[in-house]
């Protein structure tokens, strides 16, 4: 038994954090990422999320197709919206993309899906990126197909640093949803400061990106398990924000919150409605019922959960 707890326990109805109403309006939505593996440790989603939302499986490498398929069918019969992750890199064959498209229809009704070239450095198979299965025909019928973005660029893409190749890489999936008849959006990977989301949001704009973006956000968690989730993925420039944190000793135990980020988030909306911004994504690397708990509290009836009362641990 742990001998400290430092989580917080859910704020109870009458000590909730005051509704802001552009929070409220962004978080309308929003989406939740899971694995298998953490989607076992909750008894019912409904009793956490919105009836309808989407929530993205994370296909990690290693995880058996049956228990992806699994994950998805069960989402699906709790009336979540399933949108499993295609990873190209880890992928054999056509063959192999074909088997998995028709197990995830056939038994969980999947309609959306999420294409991304995959947290390995070489391709195992057959396909090296997104557009190349989406090349490959066996997404037609789809009503939607999210992409990734990278606020803070990706050097397994490009080496340098730099944007040019991922600008280019969003124009022509941005022409293959137009041409294909699709629904698109760049779902990202998360950051923890508002200027410099904003700041890409722009240069998007200005590369001709015209998709909606899905921002990624970090769900409250321990400093020391986002520091560690963020030098993991490649976070760049907004990793000085926990870097800093870290460095008080007074916060360093003290779950890490995006509440300050959203309101930032938010208010930028308000003024800029045209901010590319859609939607949130949030990585729960805290766990799914700690996140969801800090959405209700903060996101009020865009998060009310579809049974009407949350879960409890």
């Amino acid at each position: 038994m742990a001998l400290l707890n430092f989580r917080r326990p859910a704020a109870p109805a009458t000590d909730l954090p005051a509704a802001r109403p552009d929070v409220v309006a962004l978080m309308q939505g929003f989406s939740m990422e899971v694995m298998p593996r953490t989607a076992e440790k909750i008894a019912d989603f409904r009793a956490l999320l919105p009836e309808g939302t989407r929530v993205y499986i994370a296909h990690i490498d290693g995880t058996p197709i049956a228990d992806m398929v699994a994950t998805a069918a069960r989402l699906r019969a709790e009336g979540m919206e399933p949108m499993p992750h295609f990873p190209a890199r880890i992928i054999a064959d056509r063959a192999e993309l074909a088997d998995w498209v028709a197990r995830y229809r056939g038994e969980a009704d999947i309609r959306e899906a999420l294409m991304l070239g995959g947290g390995v450095n070489h391709p195992r198979g057959a396909y090296d990126n997104a557009m190349q299965l989406l090349e490959t025909g066996l997404f037609d019928g789809f009503r939607r197909l999210h992409v990734a973005g990278h606020p803070e660029g990706n050097r397994d893409i490009d080496p340098s640093g730099g944007e040019a190749l991922l600008m280019q890489a969003l124009r022509e999936k941005q022409a293959f949803a137009r041409a294909a008849g699709v629904e698109m959006a760049i779902v990202t990977q998360f950051a923890f400061e508002a200027g410099p989301i904003i700041d890409w949001t722009r240069r998007l704009r200005s590369a001709g990106v015209e998709l909606p973006v899905h921002l990624g956000l970090a769900g409250p968690a321990k400093l020391q398990t986002l520091i560690r989730f963020a030098i993991a993925c490649g976070v760049g420039p907004s990793l000085r924000v926990l870097q800093k944190r870290a460095r008080d000793v007074s916060k360093l135990l003290l779950p890490f919150e995006p509440t300050d980020l959203v309101r930032a988030l938010a208010a930028h909306k308000a003024e800029d409605p045209d901010f590319a911004v859609e939607r949130l994504h949030f990585f729960p690397l805290g766990g799914i019922r700690t996140n969801a708990e800090w959405t209700q509290a903060h996101g009020r009836d865009a998060a009310r959960p579809a049974t009407g009362k949350s879960e409890q641990a």
